[in-house]
Formats: C-alpha cells, structure tokens, sequence
C-alpha cells in the first residue's frame, strides 16, 4: 500500500543530498586508504606480494570509482551492497588479536560509507523526482 505523501522540497533535499555525498566518499576513501596503508606497511603477509593482496582487497572498490565521483545516485545504491563484505571483514578482523584497531577502522568507515549511502540514494531519488515535477 502506497502512501500519498508529499515529497520535501528541494530546499530540504539538496543540502541533505551534498552533505550525505561528501560522507560517502570521505568513507569510501578512507576504507580504500585503510586497507592499502596497513596492507603496504603493517600487515604480516608472510611473503606474499602486498600489491597482490592490496589489489584483490581493492578491486570491488575500485569498480565503483567512476559511479562515486560522478555522484551516481544508483552506483551508490550498489555499493551499499558490495560495502556490507567489508563491513563483515572487519567485524571479523575485531577478533582477530592484534587487528582490533585496523579492523575498528574498517567497520567504522565501511558503516559510514553504507549509512551516507543509503541516506544519499533516498535523498537523490527524491530531488530527481521533485526536479521532474512528480509531488507524490
């Protein structure tokens, strides 16, 4: 069942929609910073070659940086599921003795990229729709 309310204005929406953006992306880049610096400086990967490692851990990032910095509304959308594996990585590492700290980091800024994500995708759809001129 469909409720007839009204969209917010675009007075309301588009600061919302900046704000939850510059969030998204600061989590994203933190999380890709995250995982590199600790991957190229701190992790003991017992001979195996960091750039390997880096590159596996990065790639599902790395595939949403044109949506990211173009402000696409649906590629946000998408990575707010691919960002729930990290999410589970870090959560993970938190056990792990030794890695409380880098996998705090990885939960926290994964949370933040998923939270501002998801707010930026609802907050983007509703401007689009208000800029189309469709009120319910």
């Amino acid at each position: 069942m469909s409720r007839n309310k009204p969209l917010p204005s675009l007075d309301y929406l588009l600061p919302r929609v900046r704000i939850t953006r510059l969030l998204a992306a600061l989590g994203y880049y933190g999380l890709a910073i995250t995982l590199a610096t600790y991957n190229a400086f701190y992790a003991d990967l017992h001979g195996a070659n960091p750039n390997v490692i880096i590159g596996v851990l990065l790639f599902p990032l790395i595939i949403f940086l044109p949506g990211i910095i173009t402000g696409n509304v649906r590629v946000h959308a998408w990575l707010c599921f691919a960002i729930n594996l990290y999410f589970i990585y870090g959560v993970l590492l938190c056990f792990q003795p030794g890695n409380g700290f880098y996998g705090a980091l990885v939960v926290f800024f994964s949370t933040l990229c998923f939270c501002a994500s998801l707010l930026y995708v609802r907050w983007g759809f509703q401007a689009k729709r208000v800029k189309a001129g469709d009120t319910h």
